[in-house]
């Protein structure tokens, strides 16, 4: 955190359609208590969340006021700004907040109408709307990346047909084996597996959507490699925590959320009711601050204690690379 002046923060792209109110900003510059810290885009010293407490600050005469820096793109700045808006102080207006959702659906095409509907303080099935009406092919992205970090298809029906190969091959294979190697839910593969049994069609009429593009996956080199090298056979090595292989389905574009998956973690029997396993999910969560926040701290370490910190952290890094070879290396021997 740091005083910044005011002349050198610039005030655009707002989600507010019809910008700040000057009530409210009338009763932030009478009160008595220090203004909070609003939030800067770094890179262009843009106001992301604080136009309020801004506009305050001037009325009070004050010439500086305190500020969190926020790292990152000008679309994520946005997401920032809507995100802080939508959850504390003066809260958008659901025009605002229907408008900032056609904005993330241009710039974050691949997120899920649920994880854009966290973001701006909508219903999924607005958001949903709001996709159609705007996105020429809304399906284009062919998945969707979830709150989790997971990346989920649109169009199930390649997992289906592989999952019927592995059965029809395979009858032993547990639902959850199934599941991990065709890239749907243990549920998808009971389903399946039953469709078989009847003799019907694996794919239900409703949910087919791009028949050519289905055949295409299935019968594509890297479906078969997943099918030889994953759950099938013998128990392949295990990802790492938060791989996508262990966590979530198919490949995964984009980073995940830390946050997000420690959550799942602690949903977790084998975890939760374990000495050792609240230790590790203890561990876990202290990795789960944003990036603003892993900034605020890094700018606040004493400058004498920077070497030991640094060093420290290194020994750290390297206790966790241990970590995650030596768990991997052991569930291998065990499988």
């Amino acid at each position: 955190m740091a005083d910044v002046p005011l002349d050198a923060l610039r005030v655009a792209d707002s989600p507010r359609l019809l910008g700040e109110r000057p009530e409210h900003v009338e009763m932030l510059a009478a009160a008595q208590s220090p203004l909070p810290p609003i939030v800067v885009h770094r890179a262009t010293m843009t106001v992301i969340d604080g136009y309020h407490r801004l506009r305050a600050a001037r009325l009070r005469g004050e010439s500086t006021i305190a500020v969190r820096f926020f790292d990152g793109d000008r679309a994520e700045a946005f997401v920032l700004a809507v995100r802080l808006n939508v959850t504390h102080g003066l809260p958008l207006a659901l025009a605002d907040r229907k408008r900032a959702a056609e904005r993330i659906i241009a710039s974050h095409p691949q997120w899920s109408d649920r994880r854009v509907a966290t973001v701006t303080g909508i219903s999924p099935g607005t958001v949903g709307e709001i996709r159609k009406s705007t996105v020429r092919d809304p399906d284009a992205t062919g998945g969707r990346i979830g709150q989790d970090g997971r990346v989920r298809p649109l169009d199930g029906s390649a997992g289906r047909l592989l999952a019927g190969e592995l059965l029809a091959a395979n009858p032993g294979l547990s639902l959850r084996q199934v599941g991990r190697a065709a890239g749907i839910s243990p549920e998808t593969a009971r389903d399946v597996r039953n469709r078989l049994r009847d003799g019907l069609e694996l794919v239900p009429q409703q949910r087919r959507r791009k028949p050519a593009a289905v055949a295409a996956a299935v019968s594509s080199p890297g479906a078969a490699v997943a099918v030889t090298s994953g759950a099938v056979g013998r128990r392949a090595k295990p990802a790492g925590p938060g791989h996508p292989q262990r966590y979530g389905r198919g490949r995964q574009e984009a980073g995940p959320d830390h946050a997000a998956l420690v959550t799942r973690l602690k949903a977790d029997p084998a975890l939760r009711f374990s000495e050792t396993g609240r230790h590790l999910l203890r561990l876990l969560a202290l990795h789960t601050l944003r990036k603003e926040e892993w900034d605020e701290i890094i700018s606040n370490v004493p400058p004498h204690c920077s070497d030991i910190v640094a060093d420290l952290a290194r020994q750290f890094a390297d206790l966790w690379s241990e970590f995650a070879v030596r768990i991997t290396d052991d569930v291998a021997q065990i499988g």
